[in-house]
């Protein structure tokens, strides 16, 4: 008999968990991006005025950072609820949690309203939101996973990753469309908060559509199966990982620290690049990233399912590898300041970061057991985004406001894709794991070769 994680979901039930993971994953990257959108673009003004712009932005991007930083503490805390209490609870609350803080940043006084409160109060909204955030990767890619059978996972564990190009995407595009129809007086006087208010109407969507999926049933097998035998819960989740699976945790760490940095350089940065560098219209940064995340949203799955044939580590190092030597060429198509070789520049490194990005779900998902996945694949994407993404954006700037030059982020750039490469070079292969089966060594599935799904640097 078929254990959870082998047998085959119906095509009904799998496309309804994906569903619910995707939308609810898209609404929580379009409150935690339309911040950093935001910071590039209007917060530096509103909430850190000073004469020079780009330390204005600067000072908008550490707060950004400093959503960032509640990302571990929000992962340790849903990863160990999600491990005890099951992943839906989890899921529903992060999406209030961060839907309540997006929300109210759109009725914030600015800091000509009240002085030095504001900035205050827009920081304190954005640790809640980097809280939420930290909880909601693990859960949202573990539910599918768990639910998907063994042969397909890397394509339905790719779906919940398509909401941060797809919450991107939605961020921008709303911000594009209301910079396109009000002037820039307008704009900063109310229209910057309309996205924010919106994200109100999202969350009762994503909230409505997440309370109709079922749990996860390698969790609740797990569960079943420790009633059964009568056995103690012992150690907190966490400690388990640290004792246990840390070396796991560095893996996911270093699988996603190239991936990270590059998603932040190519999107939020480029803002600030093209306007305040380059002094061109905001509208050519918005729109050259708005269509880059339409390809972007669409490729993901792609590469996803190209890991379920030849393997997780190959995939990811067609786009770790590729965005190292795209580093280069990428700020030197964008000095162009043609929008077309702008936005062909953003969609290419998209979609090399989407061959890392793709299958990273099943990969890290695979590298833990199910008594402690909710807390490893937490622990290790948001340690990850410390080190990473939060700094991604505030080192970028630095070293233009120091250099005055994109080269200097380009080698930044390219050293983070190469901490990638090293670290899924000498990863093991976890394609075809069952993820009901204990221990942390990877297991072949039912129609792969053994030595292929062990992985040849395994040994």
């Amino acid at each position: 008999m078929s254990s959870p994680a082998t047998a085959a979901p119906s095509p009904t039930g799998i496309r309804r968990i994906v569903a619910a993971s995707l939308i609810g994953t898209t609404i929580e990257w379009y409150d935690f991006f339309l911040y950093g959108t935001a910071a590039a673009l209007v917060f530096n003004k509103l909430f850190f005025p000073t004469s020079d712009p780009l330390t204005g932005t600067l000072i908008a991007f550490v707060t950004y950072a400093i959503g960032f930083l509640a990302r571990p503490l929000g992962g340790v805390v849903f990863g160990h609820f999600g491990d005890r209490l099951g992943r839906k609870k989890l899921l529903v609350l992060s999406l209030l949690m961060m839907g309540g803080a997006t929300f109210a940043m759109g009725l914030l006084p600015t800091h000509a309203s009240i002085g030095v409160g504001a900035p205050i109060l827009l920081t304190v909204l954005r640790l809640v939101q980097g809280f939420a955030l930290g909880g909601e990767w693990g859960g949202a890619v573990l539910i599918v996973s768990e639910h998907g059978g063994d042969r397909h996972r890397g394509f339905w564990a790719s779906w919940p990753q398509s909401g941060a190009p797809g919450g991107n995407l939605l961020a921008t595009g709303v911000l594009a469309l209301l910079a396109a129809v009000q002037s820039d007086a307008t704009f900063l006087a109310w229209g910057w908060r309309v996205p924010f208010l919106l994200s109100g109407v999202l969350v009762v969507v994503g909230l409505w559509i997440r309370l109709s999926v079922s749990e996860s049933p390698v969790f609740l097998a797990a569960r079943a199966g420790r009633s059964a035998s009568g056995e103690a819960r012992g150690e907190l989740p966490v400690v388990q990982v640290v004792r246990r699976s840390w070396r796991q945790v560095l893996t996911a760490v270093g699988a996603r620290f190239g991936e990270n940095i590059s998603y932040y350089v190519l999107t939020s940065f480029l803002l600030v690049y093209v306007t305040a560098h380059l002094g061109l219209p905001k509208s050519t940064a918005l729109n050259a990233v708005l269509i880059g995340s339409a390809v972007h949203f669409v490729t993901i799955p792609a590469w996803g399912a190209l890991s379920d044939r030849i393997g997780r580590r190959p995939v990811t190092l067609i786009g770790s590898a590729g965005m190292a030597v795209w580093a280069f060429a990428f700020f030197a198509l964008v000095d162009s300041e043609s929008f077309v070789v702008i936005t062909a520049a953003v969609t290419a490194g998209l979609l090399l970061h989407g061959a890392m990005y793709g299958p990273q779900a099943a990969f890290i998902s695979e590298l833990f057991d199910t008594e402690v996945r909710y807390s490893g694949a937490s622990m290790g994407s948001q340690l990850a985004s410390i080190v990473a993404g939060a700094l991604a954006p505030v080192v970028a700037v630095e070293l233009l406001k120091d250099h005055g030059s994109s080269l200097p982020v380009s080698l930044y750039l390219c050293a983070a894709a190469v901490v990638t490469t090293l670290t899924v070079a000498f990863a093991r292969e976890t394609r075809g794991r069952d993820l009901a089966r204990t221990g942390t060594a990877p297991a072949a599935a039912p129609g792969y070769d053994r030595k292929d799904a062990a992985g040849t640097l395994s040994a």
